[in-house]
């Protein structure tokens, strides 16, 4: 079984947003062209309390891209963002309106202590979304992941997926990162690690299985 992971396609990470993407509005169409793909659709979400710790805000004389020590490791700090149950950290529009056709969302970076890139755990590993066993009662064992950022979320849960042992592909014409620059980089280790690269239209090409 195969299934597609939208990661973070939120309003806040597209233009205009708090924490906008360079050209993050560019993978909308790609996850829409894919929906009817699968039989499998997830998407994760920001959905962070107000006091997240990764927001600059909530420290003293600390600015936006400062970096801080934590328990878990080193936190960035970002402007706030994706906030519970605001505008910011809902899906994108036109993902919004075909929200129904998604199986699964999960809500990741709801702890205010630590931070969630991955759609499946927190930063420290500490405590789990539920993404794992929800894919794993789904029989899905080849996960085909898009969204934002390259460079961060995207990075983090393929590394999960693929540490999980499902058979993991990056879809590169759905991601945008942060930092476009690291774009190339970050997928090269990726494939070290053991994704595959693959394009949206040579997925819809490509038989299942």
């Amino acid at each position: 079984m195969r299934a597609l992971l939208l990661v973070d396609i939120q309003n806040d990470f597209l233009p205009g947003g708090a924490l906008p993407v360079p050209q993050g509005d560019e993978v909308v169409p790609v996850a829409l062209r894919l929906l009817s793909c699968f039989e499998v659709k997830v998407a994760s979400q920001d959905w962070h309390p107000a006091d997240h710790i990764s927001f600059a805000a909530n420290h003293p004389g600390k600015q936006v891209g400062e970096v801080i020590q934590t328990p878990y490791g080193p936190q960035v700090l970002w402007p706030v963002h994706c906030v519970q149950n605001t505008p910011g950290a809902e899906l994108a529009p036109p993902l919004a309106q075909r929200r129904r056709e998604l199986n699964h969302v999960v809500h990741k970076g709801t702890d205010s202590r630590i931070d969630s890139y991955s759609a499946f755990f927190d930063n420290g590993r500490l405590r789990s979304t539920g993404l794992e066993d929800y894919l794993r009662r789904r029989g899905v064992e080849e996960l085909f992941v898009m969204g934002l950022a390259t460079d961060y979320c995207v990075r983090w849960s393929v590394q999960d997926a693929l540490e999980l042992g499902f058979r993991t592909w990056v879809i590169t014409d759905g991601v945008r990162a942060v930092e476009p620059q690291k774009a190339p980089e970050v997928l090269q280790q990726l494939r070290q690690r053991g994704a595959q690269l693959i394009t949206s239209q040579e997925l819809l090409e490509r038989k299942p299985g």
